[in-house]
């Protein structure tokens, strides 16, 4: 499956665990892959040292956070490139989704992938998280690589339903970050925020997630 970019740098071929991770749907997964290795850099979604390991620090890393998800409505807050939104509403298609972004051109981006994907399970919305406020109430939340886990509680919170939950994708300092947040943990009355190491059973880089919930 591999392709290059400019002739030199060369994506990284598909992981046998893509078909674990997304089953009969890998093929959909396959197809957002491709697109993002054809158009990603263009578009400014990605940056050119990230095709040589597209799957395993991007697609994959992103799909191991399925599990973790409920029936019901997840916002994706800062959802870019679709990472993860797009990925995981591929490996959920129980799940619904909104995905949270407020740039123009990424938004386009984001709806062009439902359509071409038949993601009948994706609604796109250009806006803040702030701006968000108001909209129907979320089961739980995610983001990937948008802010401080201090700064993302009074963003994520407020779009909540009570007992809902923030599923946070983190990097090494994900522990740290939680320490950073105390008076936005008190503040918002936090539970159970704890941070979950994915993807070693599968020997591929490890996938961080802080969860947290509200009170019901």
């Amino acid at each position: 499956m591999g392709t290059e970019s400019d002739g030199i740098t060369s994506a990284e071929q598909e992981p046998t665990l893509a078909r674990e991770l997304f089953g009969d749907r890998l093929d959909l997964a396959r197809r957002y892959t491709d697109d993002l290795i054809t158009r990603g850099e263009e578009l400014g979604l990605i940056g050119p040292l990230e095709l040589p390991r597209i799957w395993t620090r991007h697609i994959v890393n992103c799909a191991l956070v399925a599990p973790l998800l409920r029936p019901g409505v997840v916002g994706d807050i800062g959802s870019g490139a679709g990472l993860p939104g797009i990925v995981l509403a591929v490996a959920r298609p129980d799940v619904d989704f909104v995905l949270i972004e407020p740039m123009e051109r990424r938004v386009a981006w984001l709806e062009k992938q439902r359509e071409n994907l038949g993601l009948e399970n994706v609604r796109v919305v250009r806006a803040r998280a702030e701006e968000y406020r108001g909209e129907a109430q979320l089961d739980q939340v995610t983001a990937r690589a948008v802010s401080a886990f201090a700064k993302l509680v009074p963003l994520c919170a407020p779009l909540l339903k009570p007992g809902g939950e923030m599923v946070l994708m983190k990097g090494a300092g994900a522990a740290r970050e939680i320490d950073s947040a105390e008076k936005a943990i008190r503040r918002f009355k936090l539970t159970g925020v704890e941070v979950l190491e994915l993807g070693a059973e599968h020997g591929v880089e490890i996938t961080r997630v802080i969860r947290a919930s509200l009170p019901a």
